[in-house]
Formats: structure tokens, sequence, C-alpha cells
């Protein structure tokens, strides 16, 4: 246990781990609050929807390292581009779950909460977005996972994460170098999940949708 112990210190496992959340929860954040409010957005202006969410499914094509390597010029080096491409990556799941879940709301529903005098906000609070909920978490999860992944390939741009370990360990073919970095990734993307998982549990509604 010692010996596992000083190999993580040594390898600086901690402070990357801690540098890997960082670029993933503030792209995350900012992918959740403009992913969602597009979403939303969306169903407004439905004639929207289709350009805006083939654009964002082109960004997602677009292989991870020449994102990053589009953000050099752009951003340089470091941090900001990182988490640029990562938001860039994590909208297309957000948004398309919120707008179709939003959307697809039983308009029988829709039409109960109009004759009780409910307004359009009072709909979309009490209404649509509780029961969009589980599938708009589901994206939130799916583009955490992506962002947890990806963020591994920060580290080619210098922002370090979880990604230095992998690319010294290929550097010098040390395979306990790849894996030290490789594993925490892969645990932590499942950690993550499971944690978001239990958060969407705790937020569904528990009780009837139409509330005044």
């Amino acid at each position: 246990m010692s010996t596992l112990t000083t190999f993580i210190q040594d390898n600086g496992i901690p402070r990357l781990t801690v540098e890997h959340l960082y670029l993933t929860g503030i792209a995350m954040g900012f992918a959740i609050i403009i992913g969602v409010s597009l979403g939303i957005l969306l169903t407004r202006f439905q004639w929207l929807a289709t350009p805006i969410l083939g654009v964002a499914s082109v960004i997602q094509t677009i292989p991870s390292l020449a994102i990053l390597g589009f953000m050099i010029p752009l951003l340089g080096i470091g941090v900001r581009p990182a988490i640029a491409a990562l938001f860039l990556y994590a909208l297309l799941p957000i948004i398309r779950n919120t707008y179709t879940s939003v959307i697809g709301i039983d308009p029988a529903l829709i039409e109960s909460a109009t004759g009780m005098g409910m307004t359009r906000r009072q709909i979309l609070v009490s209404v649509r977005l509780p029961l969009a909920l589980p599938i708009i978490m589901a994206g939130i999860r799916t583009s955490t996972v992506i962002c947890v992944g990806i963020a591994t390939l920060c580290a080619f741009i210098g922002a370090g994460g979880l990604g230095t370990l992998i690319f010294r360990g290929i550097s010098m073919v040390n395979n306990k170098i790849i894996l030290a970095g490789a594993i925490p990734a892969a645990l932590l993307a499942l950690a993550l999940d499971f944690l978001l998982g239990r958060l969407e549990v705790l937020l569904s509604p528990k009780g009837p949708a139409l509330e005044r």
C-alpha cells in the first residue's frame, strides 16, 4: 500500500485529478446554462431548431484534436482553449435532449394547465421542465462523460489534467504511467455519471406535475 501511495503522490495524481475536474466542471457549467436555455428557446422558435442542432452536430463530428487546434490561434495555449473546446463538445446532447423532451410533452397536459389558468411561464416551470427533467439529465450525463474523456487530450495544449500522465507514459513507453492517467479518468467518468444519476432521482417530480 505504501508503494502505491508513493506512486500516486510522486506522479501527482490527486493534483491532476483536481485539474481534470476543474476543466470538466467549468465547461459543463457553461454548457448546462447555455444548452438548456437554448433548448428551451428552440421550443418557442422551432424554425431555428434544425440549423442550430445541425451546427452542434457538425461540431461533434470534428475530431477532438482538431477542435483543440482551432482554439489555439483564438485563445492561445492552456486552460481557456481547453474549456472552450469541451464546452462546444458538450452542447449537442444537452440542447437536443432539452428541446425534444420539452416539446414532446403530452399536449393534453398543456391544455389542462392552460385551462387551470396557468401562464406560459408557469406551464414551463411547473409542467414542462419537471416532466422533461429525466431526459435533460440524460443529456447532461452524456455530455459529462464526453467531457471527461476529451479532457484527457487537453494536456496536449498545456491544460493539465490526467491526460498529462497518459502523454508522459506514451513518450516514456511506460504502461504504468499511461494507466495511472487512464484508470483515474475512467473512474472519474463513472463516478460523475453515478452522482448525476442520483441527482436526477432526487430532482425528479414525486407528485402531480400540475401545480399552481
